[in-house]
């Protein structure tokens, strides 16, 4: 159980540094992430801003997911959805209240976030499907 006292960027920056694969401290209560996903490499942000520690990750570019399985699938995962930017491309992101920050806690949103990603990735079309 963890300390009421302890640090979340302390946990953060403990638990990302004992990741395997590509990790990267990229400012004060900032990291970054590269793991592969569905073949190719996803980049997962992760801040602590607002009282909240926050990840987010570009999933897929515009026009390879329908919105409306975006919206079903907010309905079934807990902290986290699915966004799409103007343009279209689909980003995951998430939001985990500090005093729930804990390694255990840490590898369970962030396990969930990669996996949701890699999910997202393997149900939209592949590009030389649309070029048919």
């Amino acid at each position: 159980m963890r300390s009421v006292s302890a640090d979340p960027r302390t946990v953060v920056d403990a638990y990302i540094a004992g990741l395997e694969g590509e990790t990267r401290r990229v400012a004060f209560a900032e990291w970054g992430i590269t793991v592969e996903a569905a073949g190719w490499p996803l980049h997962v942000g992760v801040a602590i801003r607002d009282g909240v520690l926050r990840a987010q990750a570009q999933v897929i570019e515009a026009g390879r997911i329908d919105p409306h399985d975006l919206l079903r699938w907010n309905r079934q995962i807990p902290f986290l959805r699915f966004a799409h930017t103007r343009e279209g491309e689909v980003w995951i992101q998430g939001d985990l209240p500090l005093v729930a920050v804990s390694p255990a806690e840490l590898d369970r949103f962030l396990g969930l976030l990669v996996l949701s990603a890699t999910q997202a990735r393997h149900a939209a079309p592949a590009v030389a499907d649309e070029a048919r």
